[in-house]
């Protein structure tokens, strides 16, 4: 019987051993950020992969994710990846602002639309026009993004149907997208606990406030990774210019 490596060739009851991982699936994307790639168990993200990242208001997520399509951006001049940054939170001149002031050099793609189904189709037109290459989805953030639906048509609000639509097309094209998923007033994720079970790994930015030696400090953790390890903390400064990793230590020593 054939090997089957394609997920639409995988009807109910394959026997596991008819089932052969693509080879570019064993392989994975490193960002060029020491801290970011080493929170992902040291190794970077994995194609078809879906991270959220959390934070708390202010701690700078925005910064994190401009900074990590930068790096993937000045690292690969589009040779093996291509990253696309999509706002639907901010103006496009606003971002570029924000780039500015950080001197990012790496020069990825960007995006302003709120509708997830454009911005999925822009990606497989990137795709199309860059066969072979790795294409790293940037959406900023989950919460401003909109689903068509069957029933409600256009413009509809569900952070489930977006992410859905999301995971999809990465699992489809073997694609890897990073979502910034908004924190409410008491610091939890906004949504439903299904989010974190959907998505393969997630990431979260906190703000140290009881440790004397690095209150102030944003806190950097992967809560969850299906693809390589998590239980390190990464201290970093938050400044004008951007991050810059103050300690790590392993989440066992806490």
């Amino acid at each position: 019987m054939a090997i089957t490596t394609k997920l639409s060739d995988l009807i109910f009851g394959t026997p596991i051993s008819n089932i052969e991982v693509p080879e570019h699936l064993n392989r994975t994307v490193t960002t060029g950020v020491d801290f970011v790639d080493s929170a992902m168990g040291g190794q970077g993200f994995t194609p078809s992969s879906v991270t959220l990242f959390t934070g708390e208001p202010g701690s700078g997520k925005t910064t994190m994710v401009l900074t990590i399509a930068s790096a993937i951006a000045k690292k690969n001049k589009g040779k093996d990846a291509i990253c696309v940054f999509n706002t639907a939170e901010e103006s496009l001149f606003q971002i570029k602002k924000t780039v500015n002031r950080l001197r990012l050099k790496g020069d990825f793609l960007t995006g302003n639309s709120t509708e997830v189904d454009d911005v999925i189709a822009g990606c497989r037109k990137l795709q199309e026009a860059n066969p072979g290459k790795q294409i790293f989805l940037v959406v900023d953030s989950l919460q401003q993004m909109n689903g068509t639906h069957d029933r409600y048509g256009t413009g509809y609000r569900s952070d489930s149907l977006v992410l859905e639509k999301i995971l999809t097309f990465c699992k489809e094209t073997h694609a890897i997208a990073l979502i910034i998923n908004q924190v409410n007033k008491s610091g939890k994720a906004a949504g439903s606990n299904k989010l974190k079970h959907m998505v393969d790994a997630h990431m979260h930015l906190g703000v140290e406030r009881k440790d004397v030696d690095f209150q102030g400090c944003r806190v950097l953790e992967t809560q969850k990774n299906r693809f390589g390890g998590c239980g390190h903390i990464f201290f970093l400064e938050l400044g004008q210019r951007g991050f810059k990793e103050v300690a790590r230590v392993s989440a066992s020593n806490f």
